[in-house]
């Protein structure tokens, strides 16, 4: 057994030092706080062991609203806002949540050890997911162990109905996303231990924009997400002022993508939540539709870029590829053995392809029809300007 201090410490390499995000976007988190883990009534910290990746954390929550326990898996800064915009739709609220979380658990758990996440998810009714690859497809199978009643997969991107075909080749599966929601389909589908699962379908989030893309949070680092250049993400770079784009597809349709900051997506989740089995709204988990679509924003590729360059008042330098283009350089690097390019020339087809369109929505529409979760999400240029400043 480890002792206090010991526990401290793998909290504090975990959470904080692998982190440092949490400081940068006004979630900062003293040293203070890793006492409070330990000696706050409400709190526990479970040491079960690392994976290979480093820690993790579980955080376990009962929802007085519709008791429910919750639990939020992933040591990432998605899964803390995630955990924070759960928590502060709890009743009665917490005023204190951002200084030490007290409706929450914690739990150092070894996603490579099943029983261990059996036991931890004992009694849980919704696991929610910012996990991949062999870790999330070993939780599924604990959480059908443990009964839990529903699964929200890492699968926070474009809707399901955009993606290739189960019996094709993904371009860009590299993090076990068709394994895991075959997996979830077929526990779906089990009649002895049935396992609901829905996935919150957003598009792209509007961070990847930011300065850093989503490497700051920890997000996409290993995943194929960054341009041939080291400072480049996803389309466009609007630091440099630079930006590539395929704006139509193979036949000449115009491309689209769909874009929510993670904050609204936190905020979707926990309206969910919050409405779910409260009044005629609500919804048991079990009901929950296999997809919830929600978006900020959604607009042509090349508006993407025009309203990039009004935020920041100059004209950037825009590389326009055709689909065949863009086609030929992904063929070209993967025969180069440059992965990562054609990774990335991988996602601009996929794009064109309406890989992150979306173009209707299911749960903004129910969140608005109640006072207490009606919210509007944040549009993209609206977030630019906050983010990097309007040009008078």
């Amino acid at each position: 057994m480890y002792g206090r201090q010991t526990i401290l410490e793998m909290i504090r390499k975990a959470l904080w030092w692998r982190n440092p995000v949490w400081d940068v976007i006004g979630l900062s988190l003293p040293t203070s706080i890793f006492t409070s883990l330990l000696l706050a009534p409400s709190w526990c910290a479970v040491p079960l062991g690392c994976c290979r990746q480093g820690l993790r954390f579980c955080k376990v929550s009962q929802h007085p609203a519709s008791m429910m326990r919750i639990a939020i898996a992933g040591g990432g800064s998605f899964a803390y806002i995630l955990a924070q915009e759960i928590s502060k739709s709890a009743h009665p609220p917490h005023p204190e949540f951002e200084e030490n979380l007290p409706s929450c658990q914690l739990a150092l758990v070894d996603y490579q050890n099943v029983e261990d996440l059996h036991y931890v998810l004992r009694g849980v009714d919704l696991l929610i997911s910012t996990i991949s690859n062999n870790e999330q497809l070993n939780l599924i199978d604990a959480a059908r162990r443990a009964r839990v009643r529903c699964f929200v997969p890492s699968e926070f991107e474009g809707p399901l109905s955009q993606r290739p075909p189960a019996n094709s080749i993904d371009p860009l599966d590299n993090r076990g996303s068709r394994a895991a929601l075959d997996l979830l389909e077929s526990w779906s589908q089990s009649r002895s231990h049935r396992m609901n699962y829905t996935v919150f379908s957003c598009g792209i989030f509007m961070e990847r924009f930011a300065r850093g893309g989503l490497q700051p949070w920890g997000i996409g680092t290993q995943l194929g997400l960054m341009g041939p250049m080291p400072t480049c993400d996803y389309l466009v770079n609007i630091e440099q002022g630079t930006a590539e784009v395929v704006e139509r597809d193979a036949q000449g349709r115009m491309a689209y993508v769909a874009m929510t900051s993670m904050y609204d997506v936190a905020r979707f989740v926990a309206a969910a939540v919050e409405l779910t089995g409260v009044g005629a709204l609500g919804l048991p988990l079990e009901r929950w539709p296999r997809e919830w679509r929600v978006r900020g924003d959604c607009m042509a590729v090349g508006e993407v870029v025009r309203v990039c360059e009004a935020v920041r008042g100059a004209q950037f330098s825009v590389t326009r590829r055709s689909y065949q283009e863009a086609e030929a350089w992904a063929n070209e690097c993967q025969l180069a053995g440059d992965v990562a390019t054609s990774f990335y020339y991988q996602r601009l087809l996929q794009t064109a392809n309406g890989r992150y369109c979306i173009r209707s929505t299911n749960l903004g529409e129910l969140v608005n029809q109640s006072e207490r979760t009606a919210f509007q999400p944040m549009r993209f240029r609206t977030w630019l300007e906050q983010v990097w400043g309007r040009v008078l």
